[in-house]
């Protein structure tokens, strides 16, 4: 029986996916302008799979 795969923790983003990045610009209300952005190791998943599992499914 095939043995589940555990994913592993994305090593660009150690698990955090999608960070807010200032622009430098504030907003009408005083706060700062932030944009949203993801992972591109990860795909904002935070998780990846190993190498060696990614090679032998293909």
């Amino acid at each position: 029986m095939a043995q589940p795969t555990r994913a592993r923790v994305c090593r660009d983003c150690d698990g955090f996916p999608v960070v807010a990045i200032t622009t430098g610009f504030r907003n009408r209300d005083g706060s700062r302008a932030t944009i949203p952005t993801t992972c591109r190791a990860c795909n904002g998943h935070g998780r990846t799979t190993p190498a060696v599992l990614a090679r032998a499914g293909r």
